[in-house]
């Protein structure tokens, strides 16, 4: 399987595997070597695979533990805080429809100083369902303020700051609206897309690797979508076509490839 096909950089997928398959989060060590083997499945050379561990480490979301010869990875307290708050947005995606309320407004002036800060509020504000709407600004359909309080004082940026909670008016069109800050066809066609692609392994039974490959791309592909899906009030603006069938799908070759999939991790990385 090309590595393309993720549309992911080797470092997104280590989060998705170790999100996906270390249990528990907080204790367990996974073996370097097996970690490089998995990725090799899925389409990375041993070297894109060991840079990335590298810079995971560097970017505080691994730990690194030398043990003799042997290297072994464990998740950080921040790297874990991450994922839980992932698992809350993927597994609740669609699962609910979201009446018209209170939308949040942000605009932030970090400072090019700050960079680094800046850029991890873009990629938080956007798995928040948050949507750009010009320089600087902005908006999601849902009360963000709890989330986006708590990240601009993690982030220590809340001088560079504002927050609003207000409705959009109901003189507008809000899909017209809403398609400023969210490609909403686009989004559609991407739900289609995973049914497409996942569709035909519904009630296969597949050996242990191929399980793993295809319950990870599953996941890897479906944690894409709340960064791009904004689960727009369903009384303003119709969910995409092909949500639901996308979200029961997700959900059921999610837990029918667990064993599987997960004896495949186990067996590859003990080590």
């Amino acid at each position: 399987m090309p590595a393309d096909a993720f549309e992911a950089s080797p470092q997104e997928l280590v989060v998705t595997l170790l999100g996906s398959y270390v249990h528990p989060r907080e204790t367990r060590r996974v073996w370097s070597g097996g970690l490089v083997a998995v990725l090799a499945e899925l389409g990375f050379s041993d070297g894109a695979a060991r840079i990335a561990l590298t810079r995971l480490v560097r970017r505080g979301l691994l730990q690194r533990h030398r043990e003799g010869r042997t290297v072994h990875y464990s998740l950080t307290r921040r790297t874990i805080a991450l994922l839980v708050d992932g698992d809350h947005r993927i597994f609740s995606l669609g699962r609910r429809e979201r009446a018209a309320g209170e939308w949040t407004v942000l605009w932030q002036s970090i400072p090019e100083s700050r960079r680094q800060a800046r850029e991890r509020l873009v990629r938080r504000l956007r798995f928040l369902g948050f949507g750009p709407y010009q320089d600087g600004t902005w908006i999601a359909p849902h009360d963000r303020e709890a989330e986006v309080l708590a990240l601009l004082g993690e982030l220590d940026v809340t001088e560079h700051a504002g927050l609003l909670l207000g409705r959009p008016s109901a003189g507008l069109d809000v899909r017209r609206f809403a398609g400023r800050a969210w490609d909403l066809d686009d989004l559609a066609a991407r739900y289609a897309g995973f049914v497409a692609q996942f569709g035909g392994h519904r009630d296969r039974e597949l050996p242990d690797a191929e399980a793993f490959e295809v319950r990870t791309r599953l996941v890897h592909t479906f944690r894409m979508f709340p960064s791009l899906d904004p689960e727009l009030p369903a009384d303003l603006v119709p969910a995409p076509d092909r949500r639901a069938a996308a979200v029961e799908l997700f959900h059921d070759l999610y837990t029918a490839l667990a064993k599987p999939a997960q004896r495949h991790f186990d067996e590859v990385t003990r080590g």
